[in-house]
């Protein structure tokens, strides 16, 4: 690990498993059927987790833009992010789908939303309209749990795998609204480096597509920058310890942030015969606890 590179082998990704071809073509279709499109994003990384296709086949729609898992970002930056989505004429609510914090806000914001439509509806008397509202969302975004949340059932298919859930599906809720749900989507290609790092923190993109070890260490760089004292003291690491080696300058970048992930693996206890860090082992832990929110709150994104 030593000799571990700053940037990932390659800075572009070239996926389109056939399923998520399926799934655009599906919203394409789709979308002539709603009325409005509810857009879950990752609270900690909007931008990244935006798919930018999915934004243009609903441009011509009434969205709301949910920041789901905002309970792992930063309170600030999520304030910040909801000014910067209502600058732009676009609706933001922020939510917890584990927890259910935010959800019972949505079904009032869309019936405001859509109050102009209902009204124009009853003049023509038609009594009961039934708003169609498309849920749209990239893999391991939390859309399942939302759907549970809001529908009050426990019954759709969840998991922390991306693309869990497989069939498209219609949920009716209360005050004449239905939800159709439909698979997570990813874009065909991945251009940015720092989205794709992203999404790969995030759990979106599976470690088979990216090196878990890249992963982890251009995370922990990340933090060290921007969230150090997360990192301190969610490992009880001596942060003397950790500030010299951050200030050795006969040290190059990628060694500095080795020997504190290494520092990391000792005391977690990730050591392999011979005494050295298991980096594979530790490089797990470590995404891991970024991803279930264990190294504190944290937004990589910041508003405008």
């Amino acid at each position: 690990m030593e000799d571990k590179k700053e940037k990932l082998p390659s800075t572009n990704i070239n996926w389109f498993p056939g399923h998520m071809a399926k799934t655009r073509r599906q919203i394409e279709s789709d979308i002539k059927l709603v009325d409005i499109v509810i857009e879950l994003l990752d609270a900690r990384i909007p931008m990244s987790s935006q798919n930018p296709d999915i934004k243009m086949i609903t441009k011509n729609k009434k969205r709301i833009i949910i920041l789901n898992k905002a309970d792992l970002a930063e309170e600030r930056e999520n304030d910040r992010w909801i000014n910067y989505f209502k600058n732009s004429g676009i609706t933001a609510l922020l939510c917890d789908s584990k927890s259910g914090r935010g959800v019972d806000k949505v079904e009032s914001t869309i019936e405001l939303l859509m109050k102009d439509e209902k009204e124009k509806a009853i003049q023509k008397g038609r009594t009961g309209k039934i708003i169609r509202a498309l849920i749209v969302g990239i893999p391991n975004v939390g859309k399942s749990s939302f759907i549970n949340r809001i529908s009050k059932r426990v019954n759709a298919e969840v998991g922390n795998k991306p693309g869990v859930t497989k069939q498209k599906q219609w949920i009716r809720l209360e005050n004449n609204i239905d939800l159709l749900d439909t698979p997570g989507v990813l874009w065909p290609k991945l251009e940015q480096e720092t989205t794709s790092l992203n999404l790969a923190y995030t759990g979106t993109i599976k470690s088979e597509v990216i090196e878990e070890t890249e992963v982890a260490y251009n995370l922990m760089k990340r933090l060290l920058n921007d969230y150090k004292k997360n990192v301190v003291e969610t490992y009880k690491l001596e942060n003397n310890i950790v500030e010299e080696i951050l200030s050795n300058t006969g040290l190059e970048e990628n060694e500095r942030v080795v020997e504190v992930m290494n520092l990391i693996g000792k005391a977690r206890g990730t050591i392999i015969k011979g005494g050295n860090v298991d980096f594979d082992r530790v490089s797990k832990l470590i995404l891991d606890d970024f991803k279930n929110g264990k190294l504190g709150k944290i937004t990589l994104e910041k508003a405008n």
